[in-house]
């Protein structure tokens, strides 16, 4: 076992937010940090799980910090903790820190509940950083696509959990409909 094999995982959350429309809220991270630069920008609001918070309670106040969103109906809860490990190139990035392998996150959906204007990227609460530069609404089968190399195996899992919630496809002209 090597020495990075044998730190633990960060416990995380991480919310997927439908709008009525069956659509989920996406973010474009801010370039804080190199290991970006060249990755595709797109995530739905995480982080991580303070000692003794209760996960869904972190997931609302993630949303609350990164989206300034409180309008959230609770519809459902991924049936795992999906993890994934940072590769070399971030963990020697984060070789000061080297407390973690990578994430393990539960996820939760939530329906938004509020109206668009609610949103609030630009100045999170007080103690919270600047998360994303813009923001939209996507079908969640795109958010594989969007999302780091690194992180899509779980965003591919989140989906798969949450499939049942989205937008149904629009069928494309031409094309007649079952």
């Amino acid at each position: 076992m090597t020495e990075v094999e044998r730190l633990p995982y960060r416990p995380c959350v991480g919310a997927v937010i439908f709008n009525p429309a069956g659509l989920v809220w996406i973010g474009k991270r801010t370039l804080k940090s190199e290991r970006l630069a060249d990755a595709p920008p797109w995530q739905m609001p995480q982080g991580g799980v303070d000692p003794g918070e209760d996960p869904l309670a972190a997931a609302r106040r993630e949303v609350r910090e990164e989206t300034g969103i409180t309008s959230l109906e609770f519809l459902a809860e991924a049936p795992d903790w999906f993890s994934y490990d940072f590769p070399p190139e971030v963990l020697a990035e984060l070789s000061r820190k080297r407390k973690f392998r990578g994430q393990t996150q539960k996820w939760y959906a939530f329906r938004f509940t509020g109206p668009d204007t609610e949103i609030d990227i630009l100045e999170p609460e007080e103690g919270a950083d600047q998360e994303f530069s813009e923001w939209r609404w996507a079908r969640l089968e795109e958010l594989p696509g969007l999302i780091i190399a690194f992180k899509r195996p779980v965003y591919e899992q989140v989906v798969a959990a949450f499939r049942h919630l989205a937008a149904e496809p629009a069928p494309t002209a031409g094309t007649p409909e079952p």
